[in-house]
């Protein structure tokens, strides 16, 4: 589903207009965007949580010249997914 559709579905089943679906959707994930890369996490219960993982320094290989690289650690976005969320994937 593309933001568009989602925008759509989200218009049809809350019965306002496109454009408030895209508003709402877009200040929705500009609060999950600040307060994440802030360093807080984002707790939707039954959904999931958005939150910042840590990914450790490690060493790689440059595919253009098989070069060993050292890539630094950094601080990775990441979503959890909440039981119900789960659940209803599984079937």
């Amino acid at each position: 589903m593309t933001k568009r559709e989602l925008i759509n579905t989200l218009a049809k089943k809350r019965g306002v207009s496109k454009r408030e679906a895209e508003e709402w959707l877009d200040a929705f994930t500009e609060v999950v965007v600040n307060e994440v890369s802030g360093g807080d996490k984002v707790s939707i219960t039954g959904f999931g949580v958005f939150d910042v993982g840590q990914r450790a320094a490690r060493r790689g290989v440059d595919p253009r010249t098989q070069a060993e690289i050292s890539i630094p650690k950094m601080r990775m976005p990441r979503f959890r997914a909440g039981k119900r969320f789960k659940e209803s994937v599984r079937g």
